[in-house]
Formats: C-alpha cells, structure tokens, sequence
C-alpha cells in the first residue's frame, strides 16, 4: 500500500489540523464539522494512498477541491476530509482542443493557458472556483447559454475508486461512470484527479451591457427580461440582480448582458430598446471587455472575508407568477451585499450521456451575505425559508448553489437520480464516499442551535 508523507496527514487535535480544516472552506462562515483525518493530497499516488488508508480505517470520504462550496460539502463530521487543493495541474493539447486540468485549477489559470491558442472553455464566475466541484456539479459558466453547462464538454476522467484503484473513464470504457461524472454534484462516487477537456473557440471580442434601475422598476425590469430571452442570440448570457450593487450605495435593479461575439455585429442592441430605458442610473452599453474584467465584476458580488448563504430554483413558470409568488423574497432583501439573481439560461438539451437533467429558463436564486455571527439565523430564513414559499414553481436546483440539508429539492431528474442510485451501489457498494447532505448537517440547523463558528 502506497504511504502518505507525514506532513500531509493531518489528525484531529494535532497541530496544523484546525487550519487546514478552516482552511478547506472559502465562505468565512465556517461549518462547525469536524473530520477525524484530513489528507492534504499533492499528487495522484497521495489520492490513491488516501483512499485505501480511508478503507483500512472504516473513515468515509468527503472532497475539497477549490474549497467554493458555500456550504463546506467536503467537510463532514468524523471520516476524512480528502483535500484536492493542491492539484492544479494544467495540460493543453492545441492541435487535439483538448486539456487535462486537475480539480483545483481555477478559471482564469485555465482561460490564461487556452488564450494563446486561440481556445475556450466555459469557467466558473467567481475567479476562485476550482473546476472539481464546478463540472460534477454542471457548471453553468461564461457562455453556457451558448456551449452548455461545462460537464457535457468532459470527453474523460481519471477516477480513484472506492477499492482504490485509478481508472481511465471514458464513453467507451466506463460510460457509467463518466455519465455519472457529468453532473451527480456532491453524490459522485469517486476522486477525479483530472479532467479531460474539449475545448472552444475563443470568441472574437466580448461585449458587455449594464443598466441599473431605481427598485421601484423591480416588476417591470424582471418581466421583460423573462421575455426579451427569447429574442436575443444565445451568445448572449443575460441576467438580472435585485438588491446590492457594489457602485451604489443603496439597493436597485439590474440588468447585465454579457456577448461572446464571433462577428462584428453587436448582439446586445436589443437591450437599448427597453421601454424604461430612459430611467436608467447607470448604463455601460455594448463596451468591450476582457476575461480578466468580467471576473473582477463578478468577485465584487461576493467579497471575501464574509458570511454567506445561498440557495435557488429553476422554473419555468409565466413570469407574472413567479413574481406574485416571490413577492416576500424580493421585500425582505437584507440591507447588506445581499441580492437575488434572476439568472435567465433558457434551458440547452439534455444528452443521454450525461446525467446533469435539473434545469428551467429561470435560475432564481437568493444570496445572502452578511459580516455578524449572530445574523446567521435570520439570514438561513431569508435564504432558504423564503424560497421554501415557492417551491411549488421549483423544476430542481444547481447543486453549486444550493444545501440540499436545508430545503427539498431536487438536482437531477427522478429517473437520473434512481439510476445514479444504481451506479452507485456497483462503484462503492460499501459508501465508502460521502455523498449529498442530510438535515443533520444543514448550516440552519447549526445556527439555530447556536453552533455556528464565529471565524
């Protein structure tokens, strides 16, 4: 059996165990959960040495890669925490379109590799994402409305399985395991230590449009956007934001378009033509833009150093009931950074080889996000209460956004999910790898009982 170097294992109560296990978790709000062993893994021969010491202990294993899980996923109580962060390897191949990437590479890492070539890949938002969780989860990124979610641009895997061993998944040799690995989110049954990519075109230019309205225009803005989807090209990421904005100081409504543009035309004309435009008290239109901008707007929505709690759901409801509906959403807005993104994806096709199956035109997702300890409880309710009051209009949730512990819902189809289910019980018979969330474990429950971390 292959051994760990001592200094990257790390038992509970030993010295450098505390920070790496706070560590593990971007969200200041730390979950108070506390595995028995943490592996700091810096290669694949660690991964497969973690795994079978897990197996010779009886420790179930949950997963870190870049540590964006707003709800510490990987971080369980007993077992081990299997830390991926420092495999951030990076493997371009321009003639093939094709890289193999290692779970903890971010986005601009990858974009920064690909440019040169001419090539693209649809990244996480928020710059810290690391692409593990990111594509077993789906990976709604930059240009998905056009490329689709990040997962079905996976052609293989390379996967630590349950008995320890590192396999080569691909369509042809493991298609169950690659399907699984195509959008199953927290309930994957193995350790991707790399990702085999197919790669884009790298679009021309981008463009992007920015309004900002008074709130009083909330009804008005959110309805034409959910119609206005349907006119404009799906190069084109389109959505909306009500509540915090990072250059006022006070709350609004907000409409962004952002086009990957392989043409001269500008796409994002449409936009000027809204019947409140006039009323606008703040405007970017069509201004170019760059990678490195695009992710700079989107960290300014999520600073670091604070608490944070989100949760959302797809539908596909008129848009004059889904407003009704989350009338009590919209009025409670926290006045802090928090907001409700009024994501409009559109819906892109299913595959069967993938088992990523939870989508809608509509992303409706609150977030949260708040600096005091003692505001965790009012800001759990928000979140996730609120939104319990429109679960009639839900078709699912992303597993990226959202503690499945806190509120029902679903991420994948039923029949997906029961097939998964079955996949599973061939892969890791025994549940050796932690898989989605129980009540137990759900960030309100610790806050309600006053257990939630103050780091």
């Amino acid at each position: 059996m292959p051994e760990l170097p001592r200094d990257r294992l790390l038992r509970r109560g030993e010295p450098a165990y505390e920070r790496a296990r706070l560590d593990a978790v971007w969200n200041e709000r730390k979950p108070d959960r506390h595995p028995d062993v943490i592996v700091l893994a810096e290669s694949e021969r660690d991964v497969v040495a973690a795994v079978r010491l897990a197996r010779s202990e009886g420790l179930a294993i949950g997963i870190r890669s870049g540590g964006h899980s707003w709800v510490g996923n990987g971080v369980r109580d007993g077992g081990m925490l299997l830390d991926l962060s420092r495999l951030a390897d990076i493997t371009v191949d321009p003639a093939q379109r094709t890289a193999a990437v290692q779970p903890a590479v971010t986005g601009p890492a990858l974009l920064e590799q690909l440019a040169p070539h001419g090539l693209f890949f649809p990244t996480g938002h928020a710059p810290t994402v690391g692409v593990g969780g990111f594509l077993l989860g789906g990976g709604y990124g930059w240009d998905s409305r056009r490329l689709g979610p990040a997962c079905l641009s996976i052609e293989a895997v390379d996967v630590v399985l349950a008995d320890g061993t590192l396999v080569h998944a691909t369509d042809d040799t493991h298609p169950d395991l690659l399907w699984a690995a195509r959008g199953s989110g927290p309930g994957f049954f193995g350790v991707v230590t790399r990702f085999h990519l197919n790669l884009h075109d790298l679009p021309r230019r981008i463009l992007r449009t920015a309004h900002t309205y008074p709130l009083d225009l909330l009804d008005e803005v959110l309805a034409w956007s959910y119609d206005t989807l349907d006119h404009l090209d799906p190069a084109v990421e389109f959505s909306a934001k009500v509540g915090f904005s990072p250059w006022l100081e006070r709350q609004t409504v907000s409409v962004t378009a952002t086009a990957f543009c392989d043409t001269d035309e500008n796409p994002l004309a449409p936009l000027e033509d809204a019947p409140f435009r006039d009323r606008a008290v703040r405007a970017v239109v069509a201004q170019e833009t760059t990678m490195a901008e695009l992710y700079d707007y989107a960290d300014r929505m999520t600073p670091p150093g604070m608490r944070w709690a989100l949760d959302g759901i797809w539908t596909d409801e008129p848009v004059d009931k889904v407003l009704e509906a989350s009338r009590p959403l919209f009025d409670a807005i926290p006045d802090t950074t928090s907001h409700v993104l009024w994501m409009l994806w559109g819906g892109f096709p299913e595959r069967p080889n993938a088992c990523w199956s939870s989508q809608a035109k509509l992303y409706l997702s609150p977030n949260a996000g708040w600096t005091d300890p003692a505001e965790d409880l009012a800001h759990e309710h928000w979140t996730h209460g609120l939104l319990a009051g429109i679960q009639h209009l839900s078709k699912g949730l992303q597993f990226s956004d959202n503690n499945l512990a806190d509120r029902f819902d679903h991420g994948l189809s039923p029949a997906n999910s029961a097939r998964l289910e079955q996949i599973r019980s061939l892969y890791d018979p025994d549940g050796l790898f932690r898989t989605y969330m129980t009540p137990q474990e759900s960030t309100t429950a610790y806050a309600a009982a006053g257990r939630a971390r103050t780091h």
